[in-house]
């Protein structure tokens, strides 16, 4: 299939969206307009990548026994390589609704100056938990099960198919979750041309801030172990 893979995923979760959309809009009398499918849109795309990089960094190291057991190497390239591997399929998915969005009447605005960052932000949130994840798995056999089904029910406390604001004074438990700040501030900037809630923004950057020197700190620590353990 060639690049379709990089859509496979992203369309499943836009189909599944536009018809959870659907169904709310038939419930409350609201017609399904352009702006409802456009943040399903935008918002499947940071989702699907962060599902894979998780699915396949999780099993990367326990996947590549014999080159974790024969030689040296920055053990961490294995979940890396994960997170950036589906980093270029999110890439691949993006320019195609970029196009797509660039015909519709969503429209630009200066509020798009806040992607690069937010993706930055996404980068590195999924590498400190794909690490983290890596690591574990190799120890405990049992967490990619576990794994598996937390990103296969994880869309549904997600804003994926949904806005948080719809949970009225119960938002806040669903932004608990880091990713979910992320997928609203990408609504936020490309669909509704609004800045990114500051406040929970800045959660996840500390949130991201921490994790990452805390994965890495433990991946390293436990990394003279991998061989035997493996």
């Amino acid at each position: 299939m060639g690049f379709l893979w990089a859509l496979l995923m992203p369309i499943i979760i836009v189909a599944a969206g536009i018809m959870v959309k659907k169904a709310f809009s038939m419930l409350s009398g609201k017609p399904l307009d352009i702006t409802d499918i456009a943040s399903v849109s935008v918002k499947a795309l940071p989702w699907a990548f962060f599902i894979g990089s998780i699915r396949f960094a999780t099993n990367s190291l326990t996947s590549n026994s014999n080159l974790v057991t024969k030689i040296y190497f920055p053990r961490e390239i294995f979940p890396l390589a994960s997170v950036f591997a589906n980093l270029f399929d999110f890439a691949v998915a993006s320019a195609v609704l970029a196009v797509i969005l660039s015909f519709s009447r969503i429209g630009f605005s200066i509020n798009l100056l806040w992607v690069p960052a937010l993706l930055i932000l996404l980068i590195f949130l999924t590498s400190a938990i794909g690490m983290l994840l890596a690591c574990a798995n190799l120890f405990f056999r049992d967490v990619k099960y576990i794994v598996e089904v937390l990103l296969t029910f994880g869309i549904f406390f997600t804003p994926v198919f949904y806005e948080s604001n719809m949970l009225g004074d119960w938002a806040f438990v669903l932004l608990l979750n880091p990713v979910a700040n992320i997928l609203e501030a990408f609504n936020n900037v490309i669909v509704l041309h609004r800045q990114p809630d500051f406040s929970w923004l800045a959660y996840t950057a500390c949130f991201t801030l921490l994790g990452v020197p805390i994965a890495w700190k433990i991946f390293k620590k436990a990394e003279n172990s991998f061989a035997e353990n493996i």
